[in-house]
């Protein structure tokens, strides 16, 4: 029987089979599976892994690893028109020219030791966004949307001490998921019907099911299907009567030309700003965000870092500190308000200077834009025979066609599109069945009516 082949991998660390042995002398480990010995038996996994053979040297990993890539359909070889809730918007080059910059990678939060302008630009971000959303108070960034949007109901449940959120049916699926995975076991979650002919919240069914154990009341706005949630003002209203928090899920860049949450009463807001000069990046150019008022109700419940400003020793002199760092879990494991790990700084960073670098007018051009080309879109699309617009309600970037007089389905649609070049819209047919063969479509700031003709044409083609 032939003796296994030893492999020292050059870009795995500590393969060389002398140093491993070391390593597991030092741990009192006899092999490497003994570090597993917490796994259950049942779940391990017995047999080898039928793996290709090793690529040891940096030339031909390489090009393996770009010919894998190469195998996907990116958004600068397709025109794309999928959005729900990771859409392409115009990067400004100074947005990567800066945040490349050696003294914000990787921008990992960090203590003052390691602080070579960081936290100013994280300062400058949080005061930036607090404009923005009219708010006075953010935390540094946290994960993502999904994880913002949980930890805002959090904050609510432990403001009021109530355990019971009312989210509407028609939220992002996946933050919807989120949501359910995080609030366990001590937050019931209500769903919320939307009226199928307008896309907005089913108000009667929502004031059914805010109670007096009701934490919080959890809009979107714009909502998933793009829709603009009219009765915002009067949601608000409902939640504060019954003594539960307004929570508002909000894209920023909408916030040029819509009014910001505070403005029609959420106590809470909350979001993802990949919107704000970010690339996607495979769905990693992500962060999100929460704001409040600057009222210590709220501000105490804040489970992330934050930093404040404020005067040194030397007078006219300012420097940059934590505010209540006790509540986080870094300051008190035991007393934190919930665990708090991995930021997303160097976005925040980014978005900093995407927002120094817009102002007032810029964002307020861009929302036009991105609302003038996604309504256009709208309606060249809804004249084509066999689609039709599924909601009438006013939408930002974001709208719902229906296919169901085609008689086919998007996904095949969706196939007939990519052999033209063109990602099509998200198939809502499996979250939503009640909509029937739906996509939702996004057009931002970057579309042109050459592209929208574009998707004109090829439909007509794969209709």
């Amino acid at each position: 029987m032939s003796k296994e082949r030893t492999i020292v991998f050059p870009y795995v660390p500590n393969s060389v089979p002398s140093v491993k042995a070391e390593m597991l002398k030092e741990v009192n480990a006899k092999d490497e599976m003994e570090l597993y010995n917490e796994i259950p038996e049942h779940l391990r996994f017995k047999r080898k892994l039928k793996l290709p053979e090793p690529i040891l040297d940096e030339y031909d990993i390489r090009r393996h690893v770009e010919g894998l890539l190469e195998k996907n359909k990116n958004c600068k070889e397709y025109l794309n028109f999928l959005g729900a809730g990771c859409a392409q918007h115009f990067v400004p080059a100074v947005c990567d020219e800066i945040n490349g910059r050696g003294e914000f990678l990787t921008a990992y939060v960090g203590e003052s030791y390691a602080d070579h302008g960081k936290w100013q630009a994280l300062f400058e971000y949080c005061s930036l966004m607090g404009e923005l959303l009219d708010m006075d108070v953010l935390s540094v960034p946290l994960y993502d949307g999904g994880q913002a949007a949980a930890t805002s109901i959090r904050m609510a449940s432990r403001i009021t001490g109530r355990n019971e959120v009312v989210v509407p049916r028609s939220m992002n699926p996946e933050v919807r998921m989120v949501l359910g995975n995080y609030l366990k076991p001590d937050i019931t979650i209500k769903d919320v019907d939307f009226d199928p002919r307008s896309g907005l919240i089913d108000s009667k069914d929502l004031n059914s099911k805010v109670s007096a154990k009701t934490a919080a009341v959890f809009l979107e706005n714009p909502n998933y299907f793009g829709c603009l949630e009219s009765q915002a003002s009067e949601i608000g209203k409902l939640a504060r009567e019954r003594g539960a928090e307004f929570v508002v899920y909000c894209d920023p860049i909408s916030l040029g030309v819509l009014a910001p949450p505070s403005q029609y009463g959420a106590t809470i807001a909350c979001g993802e700003y990949h919107t704000l000069g970010i690339p996607m990046v495979a769905g990693g150019g992500v962060g999100g965000f929460i704001a409040t008022k600057d009222d210590m109700k709220y501000v105490r419940e804040f489970k992330d870092l934050m930093f404040g400003i404020t005067e040194t020793n030397t007078p006219g002199e300012y420097g940059f500190g934590e505010v209540l760092f006790e509540r986080t879990s870094y300051g008190s494991r035991e007393k934190g308000k919930e665990f708090t790990g991995t930021s997303t700084g160097i976005w925040a960073i980014t978005a900093g200077v995407y927002l120094s670098l817009m102002g007032p007018k810029g964002m307020k051009e861009t929302g036009t834009t991105i609302m003038q080309m996604s309504h256009f879109a709208a309606r060249e699309l809804a004249k084509l025979k066999g689609i039709s617009l599924k909601f009438k309600t006013p939408f930002f970037k974001e709208f719902v066609l229906n296919f169901d007089k085609s008689g086919k389905k998007v996904s095949k649609i969706n196939k007939m599109l990519l052999k033209n070049g063109i990602i099509g819209g998200k198939d809502l047919s499996r979250d939503f069945p009640k909509l029937g063969q739906s996509a939702l479509y996004c057009v931002t700031e970057i579309k042109t009516e050459d592209d929208i003709q574009k998707l004109v044409e090829a439909l007509k083609e794969a209709l």
